[in-house]
């Protein structure tokens, strides 16, 4: 119970009572962001710390532990290139609609992406050769008296050959009857640096390039205003459904105060009451996303939109987007992006069930700029299918691709899941011929399924699949793996299947502007 002869302000720490997911009490421990007084009482909006932000709220005083409370530490003013002592950011007005923190979600359900037992079978191996082009540069890895065990799964791959094995073939062995040898990066090549999400545990070792400045989906880590950090909107009417935002947004300010905001579920317009909508539905001609549809299978269709054509469909579906999206930036212009909007369609029109975005042209190989599944419709398959879309575009077009970084924490777990499936997909189709292992190289499998070299090694390395050998690298492919790998294919119901894609990809470098 707070003791009101305290006054709490923002900074503060101390215990929060809140419900877990099991439905139990816990007090864990909360910043205060700000406080507002209502009738009769102050509320405190608090950040649980090393929590999500989506799990930040009001509380009322009489869940504040008064008996541990922290003040804020005083902190030495930083003076300005004038001389001036520096201040706290001003609230955003006019430039928060300009950028704000977004991030790369996916929603679908966690991936299985736990270190595996030891096997309890010997595993068998398969042998990843080099055919034509180099593959990736895998590190050193532990010399076969430290892996005595071919059959042992967790394995780590690096990111670079030692100098020695830049020199030389080296082999990678995988356990599902075949063996595969991994051929060296060629002399002299760099791989590109790509920055991860920071609590990714499988990083690439990269330097995070800097942010683009230009479009409407920006990675930008350094914006955290205190404004931005504090949810505006409590409620939003979206079709059938009605959404908890999770973030910040930045919809006119005069709409943050409405206990609802309503949002025409075809167009995205957003309104101030029911009576505005119903109002704009009986003068919106629009029953399904603007742009030309590409895929239909089932009650599953998508919409690819252009931002330049479609500007304010865009931009407000950027703006649904940032209200379950954070750490990247939004701006308005939406030229050189293309959006694809996944529907689900019924006898009252195309329902949006989740989108992507990528760029018109992208000098660092991105297929996907942001991807987000509505909550309703998440742990249903939807962000695999998503992402699964995004790969098979990248074959028609020819490229490899791989999502914008930062990974959102459930942009990772979903990323690394579909990795893991079409990975492990692949390896244990494999045929051996003539009693031999088959032989796959990395650069083989990146063809195959259009994800980048580095997110197969990154894969691969996660999944602690290699193993240094009697000589050389091997990929082992356990009893758990398969058995595992078997039952989450069994629950994966919902794929893409490529007859049903009619897309022709332009060359956006030989149209002007767009």
């Amino acid at each position: 119970m707070a003791d009101t002869l305290v006054e709490l302000v923002e900074g503060c720490r101390l215990p929060v009572l809140r419900k877990n997911q099991e439905n139990e009490d816990e007090w864990p421990l909360a910043e205060i962001l700000s406080v507002k007084e209502v009738p009769g009482k102050k509320l405190y909006y608090v950040h649980y710390i090393d929590f999500n932000k989506r799990l930040d709220e009001w509380v009322t005083p009489d869940r504040l532990d008064m008996k541990k409370l922290q003040f804020p530490k005083k902190e030495a003013k930083t003076p300005t290139k004038n001389g001036l002592p520096g201040s706290r950011p001003s609230s955003p007005d006019r430039d928060v609609r300009k950028s704000l923190d977004l991030n790369l979600q996916s929603a679908s359900a966690p991936s299985r992406g736990k270190t595996l037992p030891t096997p309890k079978r010997k595993a068998e191996s398969v042998s990843l050769t080099s055919q034509g082009s180099a593959a990736p540069s895998v590190p050193s890895l532990p010399s076969s008296a430290e892996a005595p065990q071919a059959s042992v799964f967790p394995a780590v791959v690096r990111e670079s050959f030692s100098n020695k094995s830049r020199e030389e073939h080296e082999q990678l062995t995988v356990a599902n009857g075949t063996t595969r040898r991994l051929v060296p990066s060629q002399p002299g090549r760099k791989r590109k640096n790509c920055g991860t999400d920071e609590d990714s545990q499988d990083s690439l070792d990269g330097i995070p390039s800097a942010p683009r400045m230009t479009g409407s989906l920006v990675s930008d880590r350094s914006h955290d205003d205190i404004v931005t950090r504090m949810k505006n909107i409590d409620c939003i009417e979206l079709g059938r459904h009605r959404l908890k935002p999770w973030y910040f947004s930045p919809y006119p300010q005069e709409l943050t105060t409405l206990p609802i905001l309503y949002l025409c579920e075809f167009c995205l317009k957003y309104l101030k009451s029911l009576k505005c909508l119903q109002r704009h539905l009986t003068k919106c001609n629009l029953r399904h996303p603007p742009g030309n549809e590409i895929y239909r299978k089932g009650t599953i269709s998508f919409f690819e939109i252009d931002g330049r054509k479609n500007k304010t469909y865009s931009q407000n579906l950027c703006l649904l987007a940032k209200c379950f999206l954070d750490h990247k930036t939004l701006y308005y212009d939406t030229d050189p992006f293309l959006f694809y909007v996944m529907t689900e369609y019924d006898s009252k029109g195309f329902h949006i069930v989740g989108y992507f975005s990528k760029e018109k042209e992208s000098t660092e190989d991105y297929n996907v700029a942001c991807i987000l599944t509505l909550p309703p419709y998440q742990r249903r398959g939807y962000g695999k299918l998503l992402i699964e879309f995004s790969y098979e575009l990248s074959k028609v077009e020819g490229k490899t691709g791989t999502p914008e970084k930062p990974l959102s924490d459930l942009g990772l777990l979903s990323y690394r899941s579909y990795w893991s499936q079409t990975i492990l997909e692949i390896l244990m189709d494999l045929k051996s011929d003539n009693g031999e292992r088959p032989q796959i190289t990395i650069n083989e499998i990146s063809e195959i399924t259009s994800v980048k070299k580095e997110d197969v090694i990154s894969t691969l390395q996660y999944l602690n699949l290699i193993n240094y050998y009697k000589g050389q690298y091997i990929l082992t492919l356990s009893e758990d793996i398969v058995d595992g790998h078997e039952r989450a294919m069994q629950k994966r119901h919902l794929r893409i299947d490529p007859k049903c894609l009619h897309f022709t990809p332009k060359d956006w470098s030989k149209r002007g502007k767009w």
